[in-house]
């Protein structure tokens, strides 16, 4: 090889070897940018926890969260209020507060929150969010106003633990609490072969507290405790025409003091007079403690109210609506659904008839549209039937009323 050659072989020699030093520079120290890039896009793709709430994919524009004309700016939790009636102050649309939620590594849950904490409305890149402090932050914020009357945040260090049975719940739970072990869809089937009361001690017709009582049919001997129903309505479909099942309605608790045909039994507690033919079924106890969670169906439901309890012609905010749609509709505790009036059919007294063929007065009767009347919440579901607590009315709601995925 001559000299002009070896020369350039060395230089290239040269700047593989400058190059190779500069990439190994470049790779331990990574340029705050780059970083700043990669995390961004490992975000995006989901690689790494993001610290606002992840969003669904979907094919369809999300619809635009509306907050209420008058929200506050910022709101300390109080004791007695539930997450249904501060989304509402917030938000139009109140099942959309998850969609708001502000998520901190202290406060991952929007359906956790606790008397004392501070939510305080934030925008974040133009949208509305909620960020909550609390206690445990560190900072207690109590307002008060000082002797000119102006109002003043104070801000003292606090150290306070909660439990998660602290947190308001979700929705009013006096309202439902009396019905999570009494309202009971049944077949026929169950409702014949149930025990059933024969008789009394003193033969009486009408039967209450501590009264003695007689009761024939199948008993589990490993069971003493039972609820005591009567048969209510029978619920029909209003489309079909299908029975779907009797609603049993609550009458009192009753304990078994002695085996046998008939069996003893002590009436404990009751709500209601207890008639001769009165039914014993196990007490559902399973729904007591739930954690309710309202979020609207994944898809379209259209159904009826085809029962109110306890009502007669309507009924309103916190009342009882059963509905013809249960499980096997994909419905579950928790979903929400609106409750519409039916338009009604009015005549326009304003259209010129002569105008309208003779014959064809069709055309003078129009349809009103549907108006909403009210939210309901599931929270009993059983096949074919649901339990809904109206948690909002604008009107009266009434049976055979529509109900439908808000819209």
């Amino acid at each position: 090889m001559d000299i002009n050659a070896r020369r350039n072989h060395y230089g290239r020699l040269a700047v593989i070897l400058a190059s190779a030093m500069t990439l190994f520079a470049c790779s331990s120290q990574p340029r705050q940018d780059t970083v700043a890039d990669e995390e961004a896009f490992q975000q995006k793709s989901g690689t790494i926890a993001s610290s606002e709430a992840p969003v669904a994919a979907t094919t369809e524009a999300p619809k635009p969260v509306q907050l209420t004309a008058n929200y506050p700016s910022e709101y300390v939790v109080k004791k007695g209020d539930t997450l249904w009636d501060i989304a509402s102050m917030f938000l139009k649309d109140p099942w959309y507060w998850p969609e708001i939620w502000q998520r901190n590594p202290q406060v991952q849950n929007p359906h956790l929150i606790f008397p004392g904490d501070i939510l305080t409305l934030i925008y974040v890149d133009g949208m509305p969010r909620i960020s909550v402090a609390r206690p445990e932050d560190g900072v207690l914020r109590r307002e008060t106003t000082d002797m000119s009357g102006r109002k003043v945040v104070k801000l003292t260090p606090s150290i306070h633990r909660q439990s998660l049975s602290e947190a308001i719940p979700s929705i009013p739970a006096d309202a439902i609490r009396q019905f999570l072990t009494r309202p009971r869809v049944v077949n026929s089937d169950v409702w014949d072969d149930a025990p059933y009361i024969v008789g009394s001690d003193d033969d009486h017709l009408v039967l209450g507290s501590d009264n003695k009582v007689y009761v024939r049919g199948e008993l589990d001997k490993e069971r003493v405790r039972y609820s005591v129903f009567r048969r209510g309505n029978r619920l029909i479909d209003p489309e079909s025409g299908d029975l779907l099942g009797y609603e049993i309605v609550y009458a009192g608790q009753a304990k078994i003091t002695n085996f046998g045909d008939p069996s003893t039994a002590i009436l404990t507690k009751t709500t209601r007079e207890v008639l001769l033919g009165d039914r014993l079924l196990p007490t559902d106890k399973g729904a007591i403690d739930q954690q309710y969670y309202p979020k609207l169906p994944e898809k379209p439901v259209y159904g009826q109210v085809i029962s109110l309890f306890d009502a007669i012609s309507s009924i309103a905010k916190h009342q009882i609506a059963v509905i013809n749609r249960g499980s096997n509709h994909n419905l579950e505790v928790g979903h929400l659904l609106a409750t519409y009036q039916f338009g009604g059919l009015t005549r326009d007294r304003f259209l010129d008839k002569t105008s309208v063929k003779r014959g064809d007065d069709k055309k003078l009767e129009i349809m009103l549209p549907d108006e909403r009347s009210g939210i309901m919440m599931l929270f009993k579901v059983f096949d074919d039937v649901s339990y809904g607590l109206i948690l909002k009315s604008t009107r009266t709601i009434s049976k055979l009323d529509k109900v439908e995925r808000p819209r």
